[in-house]
């Protein structure tokens, strides 16, 4: 089983899918990856050897940000514009949607289970 930046990576997936499971990879990421590290797209995991998974773990260590420092730099991001007071950052600190979504009906998610019991009668 291959591990890389922390991951096991997935048995018996090709490496370009695989690798997308590591925080921070995407599909485009992994076809780069793989480009680089000169390994092609539609092997298997399982049939990867240990020179092949150094080469990946050197490129991905080399060129991109994954997992905690990932993770880190997004929730800085986060906080700076919280901290700047502008109208994402003010979304962010309420808990609401920040792209622009309605939140009339919906946006349950960011804004949690619902409170009232609508349509109950009174008696």
């Amino acid at each position: 089983m291959a591990r890389i930046a922390g991951i096991d990576l997935p048995r018996n997936k090709r490496i370009e899918v695989a690798l997308t499971y590591i925080f921070g990879i995407g599909r485009p990421t992994a076809k780069d990856v793989c480009e680089k590290a000169g390994i092609d797209v539609n092997t298997k995991t399982d049939v990867l050897s240990e020179s092949d998974v150094n080469r990946l773990r050197e490129v991905i260590d080399a060129d991109h940000l994954v997992e905690g420092d990932k993770r880190k730099e997004i929730g800085l991001q986060i906080k700076m514009l919280m901290d700047m007071g502008c109208y994402r950052g003010l979304r962010h600190r309420r808990g609401l949607p920040v792209r622009g979504q309605r939140t009339h009906t919906n946006a349950r998610t960011r804004k949690g289970k619902k409170k009232t019991v609508a349509g109950k009668k009174k008696i």
